[in-house]
Order: structure tokens, then C-alpha cells, then sequence
């Protein structure tokens, strides 16, 4: 077994933190006020923005000068301006709201701009994913690798459906069309910080999404990447946190994905 760094042991007990909160309110949904950011298919509680409240300050007590990205609070400068924490508090809020217990805290730290470390706790199954650059992918203290199947046809697929006021809806039914016969399984978990995870142990052969925040596949880039997998945007380039689409994927599959999710104008 590794023993994590300091620096992820900080990460994994202000995910735990936030984690164990939110259990208590997963447990009162109904008593939950909720709003929406971008239209109803958008929502957030004030469990979202306790949850990040936690995060930050456990980061803070241990990292004071790095600076914060938070999906509820922004951008928030820090006096070290080559460090920022990547933080979304609670990925997958429309399954938290409906009482389906896959969502995750999600954090990720990069410097200059990559990611170098990343926790992805899923608190209802008490999972913890994390990956250091360098010292390998593990979940709950076990090393995990990414699958070894073979061909499309033996893939089960991760994928992140763009919902209501989401672009790039001819590009998804495009692709649904092209891969729905070719693989063994297409999955919508509604978390992408879980889909992430899933690719890294191998529960998953890949996961894709076209319209995605940078806290949503900021600490999974790196879990993948440390799992033995590759991670680029899902035209292949390299992945820029803040372009909006992310393709993990085994090695052995890359190719005849990206193919499968070439542009709809090209089809």
C-alpha cells in the first residue's frame, strides 16, 4: 500500500469533510431549499455552497497562499499564483436532489496550469479515488489499473448527456447513433467525477462529455492518467481544462473512439 503524500492526505480529509456533511443532508433532501444557476435542469442547494465552504477552508488551514476555483464561489486568487485548488463540492446535484445516492466531492490541485493531484470521493459507497502525479491511481488504499478489454464491441461507455440549454445536441445524438450497436454498454450516471473514476478502475472502458466544467474532470484527469489511461479533449488534442469536452479512455480504444466522435458537420 502507498502512503499518500501530505498533500493528498490534505485533499482527502477536506473531501471527507464535505462528504460527511452532505450525508446529513442527503438525508433531509426535503428540507432543502433549491435554486438554479442556469435554468431548472441546473440546480444547487445550500449543501453545495456548505460543501465548498468546507473544502476551501481545510485547504486553506494547510495551503494558505494557493488559490481556489470553486463551482459555487468562482475564482478566488491566491498570493501563490502558480497553485489553484479545482473543487467541485458536490458533482451530480440532480441525483443528490432525487435521493440517488452517485455523486461525489471532487478536488483537484494544478500548477501552472496542470492538474498534479486529484481526490474523487463518493461518500454513499465510501469510495476514494486519488492520484499524485508519479505514484500511481488507488481506490480506498488499493492500486487500480484501467480495463484490458479489447474492441468496441466488448466497451461499456460512460457519457455525459447534454441536458436541456446544453449545446452540442446534433453532436450527441450523432455520436448514440454511431456507437449504440458497436458496444457492449452506454452508461449516463449523471456525475462525471464518477464516470471519471469508474474509467480508472477499469469499470468502465471510456467516458465522454461535450459540454463539461473544469471541476468536473479536473481531479479525474489525473486518476486516469495515473490508472494507465489517456485523457484529451474528444477531438484528441490535449486536454484544456477549460475548452468544455473531455474523452478517458483506455489506450487500446482511443482511436476507434475518436473516430466514432468525430464532428457532426464530417458524419
Amino acid at each position: 500500500m502507498s502512503q499518500p503524500s501530505p498533500l493528498i492526505q490534505t485533499m482527502i480529509r477536506a473531501a471527507r469533510a464535505a462528504g460527511d456533511r452532505l450525508k446529513q443532508d442527503f438525508a433531509e433532501i426535503a428540507t432543502l431549499e433549491i435554486k438554479h444557476k442556469n435554468g431548472p435542469a441546473d440546480p444547487f442547494t445550500i449543501a453545495d455552497v456548505r460543501a465548498e465552504q468546507t473544502v476551501k477552508t481545510i485547504l486553506a488551514e494547510a495551503y494558505p497562499d494557493y488559490g481556489f476555483l470553486g463551482e459555487e464561489g468562482g475564482v478566488v486568487p491566491g498570493a501563490d499564483a502558480s497553485h489553484t485548488w479545482i473543487c467541485d463540492p458536490l458533482d451530480g446535484t440532480a441525483n443528490f436532489l432525487i435521493g440517488l445516492p452517485i455523486w461525489a466531492v471532487n478536488i483537484a490541485l494544478a500548477r501552472d496550469g496542470e492538474v498534479i493531484a486529484g481526490v474523487t470521493y463518493v461518500p454513499m459507497l465510501d469510495e476514494m479515488f486519488r492520484a499524485e502525479v508519479g505514484q500511481g491511481a488507488w481506490l480506498n488504499d488499493q492500486p487500480i489499473k484501467v480495463s484490458t478489454r479489447q474492441g468496441l464491441e466488448q466497451a461499456v461507455l460512460g457519457v455525459g448527456i447534454p441536458f436541456m440549454g446544453k449545446p452540442r445536441q446534433a453532436q450527441f445524438h450523432a455520436e448514440m447513433k454511431r456507437l449504440t450497436d458497436r458496444v457492449s454498454g452506454v452508461r449516463r450516471l449523471g456525475a462525471g467525477a464518477v464516470d471519471m473514476a469508474y474509467v480508472a478502475c477499469g469499470r468502465f472502458d471510456a467516458y465522454w462529455e461535450q459540454s463539461v466544467s473544469a471541476w468536473d474532470m479536473a481531479a479525474g484527469a489525473v486518476i486516469v492518467r495515473e490508472a494507465g489511461g489517456m485523457v484529451t479533449d474528444t477531438l484528441g488534442r490535449p486536454l484544456d481544462l477549460m475548452n468544455g469536452t473531455v474523452l478517458a479512455v483506455t489506450p487500446q480504444l482511443s482511436a476507434a473512439l475518436l473516430h466514432e466522435l468525430r464532428p457532426v458537420e464530417t458524419a
